[in-house]
């Protein structure tokens, strides 16, 4: 089986060094290198760095229908897309067998950010599908589902763990793609997400158990931060059910500082001001010359 891959993040890298021990991939198509960091520095995708690597033919096309050529002399049986980042036109959809690896157990979380919405809304059940994609937003037949408890897990755990099972899951698939009868979507039961912005992580300390939340959600990107800029790069739900005064100290520990919301409250370990380094919670208040009673603003 020959596959063109069309791939972007850590996420679909993982995914695709699995793919190439079983089968010919014939070219990885990524999107363009962008700025990353203070000095803006382009800096390539994970995906790119696997094709130069492994001297596989690499495409990144600013028009994504630039590729279609390409895809036309390639022939690939099938084009898989995982996390790409742009939505594949009708003129690749219809001419070539598309599967989709959906990070999400579909009809839930259609769209941009599949795993943070799981954890944002505190599914019980977490999970991954693979559809045949179709012309609307990620509404394809489904080829296959795997599903597993929440524990609590944050973006960065999330994404290992369901990376590691598509891989698994994928493989499966494309070895018996012949013999999978697809399930259809049961729309009616959809949910979507969009593509999170850096307000997203914006917190005034209203409800511990949210911040939380969000804070596994946004660990990564955009991380959770106070109105001022201020980041809470490392926290932990002290607990949920006390009335506080919104950002009170309530208490110094050796290894946080629990801040009262309204509802709950949590431990802060790390902070990080706008263009200072990151500090732990203890030096930050000795810093700014914070006490016991006083507001974290």
């Amino acid at each position: 089986m020959k596959i063109v891959f069309f791939g972007t993040p850590q996420f679909a890298k993982n995914i695709l060094q699995d793919l190439t021990k079983k089968f010919e991939i014939l070219a990885i198509v990524t999107q363009e290198d962008k700025p990353f960091g203070r000095k803006k520095e382009l800096k390539a995708p994970p995906c790119k760095e696997f094709a130069l690597t492994h001297k596989i033919p690499l495409f990144q096309p600013n028009n994504i229908k630039e590729i279609v050529p390409v895809l036309e002399d390639l022939k690939p049986n099938i084009i898989l897309v995982v996390a790409y980042g742009k939505i594949l036109p009708k003129e690749i959809i219809e001419q070539f067998y598309c599967i989709n690896i959906h990070a999400s157990i579909l009809p839930k979380s259609r769209g941009a950010s599949p795993m943070q919405d799981m954890i944002l809304k505190r599914e019980k059940f977490i999970g991954l599908s693979i559809i045949k994609m179709d012309n609307l937003l990620d509404n394809g037949d489904i080829l296959a589902l795997r599903y597993i408890k929440n524990d609590n897990f944050d973006i960065e755990k999330l994404s290992e763990i369901l990376s590691y099972n598509a891989s698994k899951l994928i493989i499966k698939v494309l070895s018996s793609l012949s013999n999978i009868l697809p399930l259809r979507q049961i729309s009616i039961d959809s949910s979507y997400c969009t593509k999170i912005a850096r307000k997203d992580g914006v917190i005034t300390f209203s409800n511990a158990l949210k911040i939380y939340t969000k804070f596994l959600a946004y660990k990564t990107f955009p991380q959770i931060s106070l109105q001022n800029g201020t980041k809470l790069l490392d926290i932990s739900l002290n607990e949920a059910e006390s009335t506080n005064k919104s950002g009170e100290i309530l208490a110094i520990l050796k290894n946080g500082v629990i801040v009262g919301c309204q509802e709950g409250s949590i431990c802060v370990k790390t902070i990080q001001a706008v263009g200072k380094n990151k500090l732990d919670s203890t030096s930050y208040l000795n810093g700014k010359r914070l006490k016991l009673g006083d507001i974290l603003s």
